[in-house]
Formats: C-alpha cells, sequence, structure tokens
C-alpha cells in the first residue's frame, strides 16, 4: 500500500473536489507538505506535476501521491503511487514493439513510411487499450472507448481519433485508479507544480492548477461517476449586471461589459453582452469580443453594414485599443515590445503556448503607468497596446518568461487567483462607419480597475 498516514483533526470536505476548478483543502495542502519533503529528497532537475488524493481507509484519513508521466526516467518511486499502466518495462510488448518500429525507421528512410506509420498507430492503439480505467461505481473502460464516448464531435473524432500520447498517465487518473482498486474512498484531491516551468507552457513553483482538459477532462468525467463531486463553478451561472451605454446613435453603440460576462452565449448559450444587445436592439451584432473575465469597452453594430465595416477596420487595424493591466512583480522597463508567438491546443481550450515553430506571430506593446505595492510585494500597472489579435495574447505576453515574466494579477490560468482579472479595455478608437469621424470611448470613471 502507498497509502500515508494523515493525522489532523480538520474536518473533511461534504463533496469532492471538481478538479478543474477549485480552492485546495486544508486537508490537501496538509498532504502536500509531507510530499514536498519526499520531493526534496530526490531533487528532480527538471519540472513535474505532483498530485496528492486524500482518502478515507475505514475510519482514519490517508493521502496517496503521484507524479505526471516519470519523474527523473522512473515510473516505480515506491512513495508514490504506480502507474495504471507499465509500458516501460524493457521486454514487454511495448517497448519490444517500439524498438522494431524505431529499426525500421532507420533502415527504411526511403522505403514505406506509410507502413510504419500505421504500425505505430496500431502501437498507440494496442497501449490505450491495456489502461483499463475504474469509476466509482465499479465500472472499468478502457481509454479508447471513453475517449470516443466523450468525444461525439465528429471533426474531433476525425482530428484525434486516440487520446493525445500520456493520456492516463496524469496525478489525477493515476490516484483515482489506485484508491477505487485499493478500496479507498476519495475525499480531496489537489495538484501542484513543483520546480522550473516548462518553455512553451507557464507554471510558477509550489502553485497549485487544474487537472489538464486536454488529457484528463474525458478520463475524469468517466472515473468521478458514482462520487458526491462539486458542481462545476462553470456552468453554475453568474449573476449578470452592470453592462452600461457609454454612446449610442441609430448606427452604433459604445458599453461597458462588466468581467465575468461572455462577450456572445456559450454552448450552454449563456446570457452574454450579445444577448443582452439584441433584446434592447434587434438585429444588433458585436464585430469582436472579450475575454470573460476582461471588463471594459465594446462596440454595437445596430445594421449589418456597420457591422461588416467594423470588422473591416478591426481586420485592417486600424482601430486601436488600449487595456490597463495591473501585473505582478516589478517591470523594469518603462517602455517595450513583446513579440511571441500563440497557439493553442485544440482539445485544452482555451489556454495558449508559445510556439515558436507553428504559432501565428503576436505583438503587444506596453507602457509602465505606475509601479507600487500591494500586500507586501511589488505590483506594475500597464497600459497595454495589442498590435495583433490573438487569444489571451496579451495575458500570456505578460506572464511568459519570454515576455515580461509577470503575470496579469487575478489571471488562475496563467498566473494566481485573486478577486478579478484585473485586465481591462479602457478605451477604443475608430473611424465612425457613416459619419467618418473619428471617435474614441473610455470606460466609465467609476468602472476603473487601477
Amino acid at each position: 500500500m502507498r497509502l500515508h498516514p494523515l493525522n489532523s483533526n480538520i474536518q473533511k470536505p461534504e463533496r469532492f473536489t471538481w478538479p478543474f476548478c477549485y480552492e485546495p483543502h486544508p486537508l490537501c495542502l496538509l498532504a502536500c507538505e509531507e510530499v514536498k519533503h519526499e520531493i526534496e529528497r530526490i531533487a528532480p532537475q527538471e519540472g513535474k506535476m505532483f498530485g496528492v488524493l486524500v482518502v478515507e481507509a475505514e475510519v482514519s484519513l490517508g493521502f496517496l501521491a503521484a507524479y505526471s508521466g516519470l519523474l527523473e526516467g522512473r515510473n516505480d518511486w515506491e512513495y508514490f503511487v504506480p502507474p495504471v499502466f507499465d509500458a516501460q518495462q524493457p521486454d514487454g510488448y511495448f517497448k519490444q514493439k517500439e524498438r522494431e518500429i524505431s529499426a525500421l525507421n532507420q533502415h527504411s528512410a526511403n522505403g514505406n513510411q506509410t507502413l510504419n506509420r500505421q504500425m505505430s498507430q496500431e502501437l498507440q492503439l494496442w497501449l490505450f487499450r491495456q489502461y483499463r480505467m475504474l469509476n466509482a461505481k465499479g465500472e472499468e473502460r478502457d481509454l479508447v472507448d471513453i475517449w470516443r464516448d466523450y468525444h461525439q464531435n465528429p471533426k474531433i473524432q476525425k482530428k484525434f481519433p486516440l487520446p493525445p500520447g500520456g493520456t492516463g498517465d496524469c496525478c489525477a487518473p493515476k490516484l483515482l485508479q489506485y484508491a477505487y482498486q485499493h478500496h479507498l474512498k476519495p475525499v480531496c484531491m489537489a495538484e501542484f507544480w513543483w520546480g522550473p516551468s516548462p518553455q512553451s507552457d507557464i507554471r510558477h513553483h509550489g502553485e497549485f492548477y487544474p487537472a489538464c482538459r486536454g488529457k484528463c477532462k474525458p478520463v475524469l468525467t468517466w472515473m468521478l461517476q458514482g462520487l458526491d463531486v462539486d458542481p462545476d463553478p462553470e456552468h453554475s451561472g453568474f449573476l449578470h449586471q452592470g453592462i452600461e451605454i457609454v454612446y449610442e446613435d441609430e448606427h452604433l453603440a459604445a458599453v461597458y461589459k462588466p468581467a465575468g460576462m461572455l462577450s456572445v452565449p456559450g454552448k450552454a448559450d449563456e446570457y452574454s453582452v450579445a444577448t443582452w444587445a439584441q433584446e434592447r436592439w434587434q438585429g444588433a451584432m458585436l464585430p469582436h469580443r472579450l475575454d470573460l473575465l476582461t471588463s471594459g469597452i465594446m462596440l454595437v453594430a445596430k445594421t449589418p453594414e456597420v457591422y461588416r465595416q467594423l470588422q473591416s477596420q478591426f481586420a485592417a487595424r486600424t482601430i486601436k485599443k488600449k487595456y490597463l493591466a495591473v501585473v505582478e512583480g516589478e517591470v523594469k522597463e518603462d517602455h517595450g515590445i513583446i513579440d511571441l508567438p500563440l497557439s493553442s491546443d485544440p482539445l485544452n481550450r482555451p489556454r495558449q503556448i508559445v510556439d515558436h515553430e507553428n504559432g501565428k506571430r503576436a505583438i503587444s506593446e506596453y507602457r509602465v503607468m505606475e509601479r507600487g505595492m500591494r500586500d507586501g510585494r511589488p505590483i506594475t500597472v500597464l497600459a497595454l497596446y495589442p498590435h495583433t489579435g490573438r487569444t489571451h495574447q496579451l495575458r500570456m505576453h505578460c506572464a511568459h518568461q519570454e515576455g515580461l515574466g509577470c503575470p496579469i494579477m487575478g489571471d488562475e490560468l496563467y498566473g494566481h487567483k485573486a478577486d478579478r482579472l484585473y485586465l481591462q479595455a479602457e478605451t477604443i478608437a475608430f473611424v465612425h462607419p457613416v459619419s467618418q469621424k473619428r471617435m474614441r470611448f473610455f470606460c466609465p470613471s467609476d468602472k476603473k480597475i487601477w
């Protein structure tokens, strides 16, 4: 048994952790401190995600620990739970076939690459069939069936017929699988990053993170069945209020969008700025969007022609926007340009990564407005000017180590949680499609984030 004692009078939670958005329970925090001592003993050279699962064994509590993938090239560290399936055995079927395919690749540079690719796909299919995942009901399914059942969209199925490599080897599936196999009742769970950040993504040493969506969302959706789990906050709804009309004429309007409100309806057809606008002006359309957690000024077109002309201005980059952001840490240079290409993982939305090979060019300009302190830590107030319009561009450019290395306050995806995301679209300037006058609108003064 890889069960470690957890001696505490802390009351356990009423429901199990929703792994994709959570605050670590105090029991998890206690367990994580124990795990960190073991990590320091091993002293891994690369950054790694670690996880804990607090469980109930008869009348006492304990915890299990895990790491994602391999740790220092091994998957057999005694302190941590074992993999769901061990594909690393040198004489096992997977490694033997892997060596066979590698040898064929080396000796058939001009040979049948299609056959080699087919053999690799068949081996990957075989491997995923070996991962027989349990859920709290005692039911069992392999990763291939779980993946195909979760992704009903034909486009996803065609592009990704099999799960991504490494699926099933993240912390959460390993922890739950071990608990179910040994009849331990899951109580709460948390994952944290330890070590240097990877180059493409953003991870902060010692910080807690949700389970990954690309690999783990389908698997955990299956494995959590039978548990009483916290509700998904993304589907629990927001109290939408605070939209304000800043300017209006017969052709268009400028409005203030509060943080926490969608620009357009999502999959669940949630209330949005677009919904609100269409209730007031029949046929109204939004020529641009703001992220859910970003507040600020937006334009609404009241006619199709105005909509098309505003979209053309956005495409030509003649519409100028200024954002205000409060970032963690001190930005040294008063002014600068960040030029980092970005791309997204369609199976791990909405996260973006820096991708120097295949990413789209993204350019942001910044100016320091103020430097100060908050809660004893340095902060910097920035004016941000996006020269391109990539998803999460400003958030990534601020947070990534090749950018400013200073995440925006409250950015849970790329930084740390706060009472809100301190990013606001402060001003927008454009040419009125009908009057041809240059116009500029500002956020209401009582809505400023700083």
